[in-house]
């Protein structure tokens, strides 16, 4: 079986800049509702193809550019994308031109952009890719889907190398909606099942072999839709690892009421290690993961002294999952 590793990555999020994070220098959100940092695109998208595209198709296009560019990958055999709305501010245009209309005379644009796969096949046709291409639509476990089935062809050797996306936009009425059923905080209120909310999207380059730029060796990822079945021990036990192991544990907690005690459990378990929160940072939204582990990547190829780094993440009890990273070398 080969091995699997970060070659590549890059991220746009509500952060300015697009990699070489550190915890100290990220900014906090003050905030219910937090729109992603938008780059210029005209590099990279033209103009007037940037005017019609979803905001996550454009951010999706310029992460992935990116990331394939840092791991000198021109075509990747595979993309896999994973979403939890997809481009929602299509979506609600369709379903707002619907109900306007009377359901007559309505045009198909909206509609078609608005699909889930839509920002895979616009990356597609961007890089001329004619490849394996999917998208995952999990809630919050859809990044970590597509995290695994890319993991799983490259470790398999079919494919040498995938390109894995994770995206999300904020849509303005569903945030109108979520706020009324307080699930989204306000500027005023933190109410007690509310997050802070949030939009981005980061793409990772994987490949089998290890270049002098890794970033981390990926070592497995396990995912679950409730967490009374998932024990740190166990995982790591799969691996011939003790929790005393982890050097570092990457944390999806948005550090408010709404998910302090589905925690509890995991700082418990790994007091030993250094617990590193990030969506106070990112926001939630259903792949905020995929910004965990850029920090965890990046993370593991500045700090000499990290071998092993866990991430977990779930959102009010379900889809819980696993990702173990190791230091490229480490056997």
């Amino acid at each position: 079986m080969k091995k699997v590793y970060i070659n590549g990555l890059a991220s746009i999020s509500i952060q300015e800049q697009s990699r070489n994070f550190t915890v100290e220098t990220l900014n906090k959100i003050k905030q219910g509702v937090n729109e992603a940092h938008q780059p210029s695109y005209k590099e990279l998208i033209a103009p007037a193809m940037v005017r019609r595209m979803a905001k996550g198709v454009k951010m999706g296009i310029y992460t992935a550019h990116l990331a394939l560019e840092e791991a000198g990958i021109q075509l990747p055999d595979a993309i896999i994308t994973g979403t939890g709305l997809g481009c929602l501010v299509d979506s609600e245009k369709f379903l707002e031109l619907l109900l306007d209309n009377e359901e007559r005379y309505l045009t198909p644009t909206s509609f078609i952009q608005s699909t889930h796969n839509t920002v895979g096949g616009q990356v597609a046709l961007h890089l001329g890719c004619k490849g394996y291409n999917f998208t995952y639509v999990h809630q919050n476990s859809s990044f970590e889907s597509a995290l695994l089935d890319g993991f799983l062809q490259v470790k398999a050797d079919e494919v040498a190398n995938a390109l894995i996306g994770g995206i999300d936009e904020v849509g303005k009425t569903t945030i109108i909606n979520q706020q009324l059923a307080q699930l989204v905080n306000t500027v005023d209120t933190i109410f007690d099942k509310g997050i802070n909310t949030a939009e981005g999207a980061t793409f990772f380059a994987l490949d089998h072999k290890q270049t002098e730029t890794s970033y981390a060796e990926v070592v497995d990822i396990h995912i679950s839709n409730t967490r009374e079945v998932m024990n740190i021990t166990s995982f790591l036990q799969q691996h011939n690892l003790a929790v005393e192991a982890l050097d570092v544990v990457y944390v999806g907690s948005c550090n408010l009421p709404v998910d302090q005690d589905y925690f509890d459990a995991i700082y418990h378990s790994c007091n030993q290690a250094e617990i590193v929160t990030y969506k106070e940072y990112v926001g939630h939204h259903h792949t905020a993961s995929s910004f965990g582990l850029l920090l965890a990547a990046e993370r593991m190829k500045r700090d000499e002294g990290v071998q092993y780094i866990l991430l977990y993440n779930q959102f009010q009890g379900k889809d819980c999952s696993f990702i173990l990273l190791k230091r490229c070398g480490v056997k």
